[in-house]
Parts: C-alpha cells; sequence; structure tokens
C-alpha cells in the first residue's frame, strides 16, 4: 500500500463498480432508443441522396455517439445509442417474407453499415473519459 492510499481504498480498477442511478440508467435507455431511431432515419437517407445521404446519416450517428458521451459524462453515453444503432441496422437488413428490404446490395449500403460501426468504436474510444481534477498541469508535479 502506498503512503497515498488510504486504508480500504485501492485503485480505481480494484474497486467494485458503481451502481448506476436511475437518472443514469434512463438517460442511457433513451439514448439507447435514439440509437435505432437514428439508425433507421440513417438507413432511409443514405440510399435515398447517395453521396450527400451516407455523409448525412454517418454525421447524425456521430452527433448522437458523441452527444452522448458528452450527456452522460461517460463512454457508456457512446455505447448506449451505439448498441441501438446496431440492433435496428441487424433488424433492417433482414429480407421479409413477402421479400421487402431496406438495404440493397450496393456500396453505400456497407457503406453505411461499416462506417456505422466504425463512428461508435472511434466515438466510444475517443470519447472524454475520466479526467484528474485539479489544475491544468501536469500530474507528475
Amino acid at each position: 500500500m502506498s503512503a497515498t492510499n488510504k486504508p480500504g481504498q485501492g485503485s480505481l480498477l480494484a474497486q467494485p463498480p458503481a451502481l448506476p442511478s436511475l437518472s443514469r440508467a434512463a438517460a442511457h435507455l433513451g439514448l439507447f432508443v435514439l440509437g435505432a431511431v437514428v439508425a433507421a432515419a440513417g438507413a432511409l437517407v443514405q440510399s435515398g441522396w447517395f453521396p450527400g445521404g451516407l455523409v448525412l446519416a454517418l454525421a447524425g450517428a456521430a452527433g448522437l455517439f458523441l452527444g452522448g458521451v458528452r450527456a452522460t459524462g461517460g463512454r457508456g453515453g457512446a455505447v448506449a445509442p451505439a448498441a441501438g444503432w446496431m440492433i435496428a441496422v441487424i433488424l433492417l437488413t433482414a429480407s421479409r417474407p413477402e421479400g421487402d428490404f431496406l438495404f440493397a446490395a450496393g456500396a453505400g449500403s456497407y457503406l453505411f453499415l461499416l462506417g456505422g460501426m466504425a463512428v461508435a468504436v472511434m466515438c466510444a474510444t475517443l470519447g472524454a473519459g475520466r479526467q484528474p481534477g485539479g489544475p491544468a498541469a501536469r500530474l507528475g508535479k
């Protein structure tokens, strides 16, 4: 045990995870539903106006993922809408018994699927993580 840690306190990784509050859980559930809505809207827009619609759909997804990070203050704010986005896209790619489908086999659809997954990973990885409090100085001093 180091001199800076008090008895009973370990590193952040050694402590049990904190249970989320009700408002935090509701925010993540709302972001999950918003992710599904953005996926459905992006699926319709990306094929309608091919180059611009694809960029608009991916920008909307990126805005939701980054907005979730900023709103919740953690990476879970990007993971929740990304999970909703992913589940909605997977459900929308399945064809129906009538032969109807939403995604055609083309470059735009594949770019939307793969680009959306890449945007979700980038936003969850590069989103605002936990930063130490205090003045804006180097930590070693």
